[in-house]
């Protein structure tokens, strides 16, 4: 797998992706118990994360695909939501790359 460190470093430099992304790191802690979905295995609802960054929904989902689009999140839709949770294999990698360039 080819790693693109531009979007990465563009999603990055946003304050508020870097919140989401630490959120999600323990979603159970920083989100309530949703009806669908498991916060762990499926992600937190988009609608969650919006209402935590105090955002717009189209802010949000503008910073929320940012994020897909580094591979840093994984959406996952049930039903008529979107899910959100890290990629974790990917992360790793990226952060391996950042250290063997920089």
């Amino acid at each position: 797998m080819t790693i693109s460190l531009g979007p990465v470093l563009k999603a990055l430099a946003n304050d508020k992706r870097l919140q989401v992304l630490d959120w999600l790191k323990e979603p159970t802690k920083h989100f309530p118990p949703q009806v669908d979905g498991d916060l762990v295995e499926d992600g937190v609802c988009a609608v969650f994360i919006t209402e935590k960054l105090g955002v717009s929904q189209p802010t949000a989902a503008q910073h929320l695909k940012a994020l897909v689009q580094a591979d840093l999140l994984i959406a996952t839709r049930i039903k008529q939501w979107t899910f959100y949770r890290r990629n974790e294999a990917n992360i790793s990698a990226i952060k391996a790359v950042i250290a063997d360039q920089v």
